[in-house]
């Protein structure tokens, strides 16, 4: 059993377009075996192609240029890249996030690009198990969660591969404890 820990960015505005449809442009992911092993590292951006020029409000969330995402594959390409490393059609996996929009997100963009999406259904929300797990009425945010777990947050918030590298040590200090 592979647990594929991984965060999303998307396109995202202060105040969104008529026309609003969010897609992918950072993927971030750990493969870490059921032993708690991490077997690999994943960090892709993908090109946006219905709103292909990023928001001021997005890259200054994400600190995503609009360089990196010009240079970036496109969310097929992007994908199939992730299917390989993660190894979806070879072994057994779960994908873990914090919440479900990153679920939705993957879905949504399969949709998007007429792409098969049953292999995302293998899903655990990491933020609402955490939730019952500490007897809250409701979700936090995963910087508050690993700080108040006195575990030091590393790298860009709102980054993909930040996001998912802290995820992990959250998910590794209570392996055996997840519904996954």
């Amino acid at each position: 059993m592979n647990y594929i820990i991984y965060d999303l960015e998307a396109t995202c505005w202060e105040n969104p377009p008529p026309d609003y449809v969010q897609e992918t442009i950072e993927i971030g992911a750990y493969r870490i075996n059921h032993f708690g092993e991490v077997r690999g590292k994943f960090n892709r951006f993908v090109r946006p192609v219905v709103h292909p020029i990023l928001s001021p409000f997005c890259r200054d969330l994400t600190s995503i240029t609009q360089e990196d995402v010009n240079r970036a594959k496109t969310f097929t390409a992007v994908i199939e890249e992730f299917w390989d490393w993660a190894r979806i059609e070879e072994e057994d996996y779960t994908l873990c996030s914090w919440g479900n929009f990153d679920k939705k997100m993957f879905i949504s963009d399969c949709k998007l690009h007429r792409l098969a999406f049953d292999w995302a259904e293998p899903h655990a929300n990491l933020k609402e198990q955490y939730r019952l797990m500490k007897h809250m009425r409701q979700g936090i945010g995963l910087r508050k969660a690993v700080e108040s777990e006195g575990i030091l947050f590393t790298g860009q918030h709102h980054r993909g591969i930040s996001d998912a590298e802290n995820l992990v040590k959250l998910f590794l200090k209570y392996l055996g404890n997840w519904t996954v």
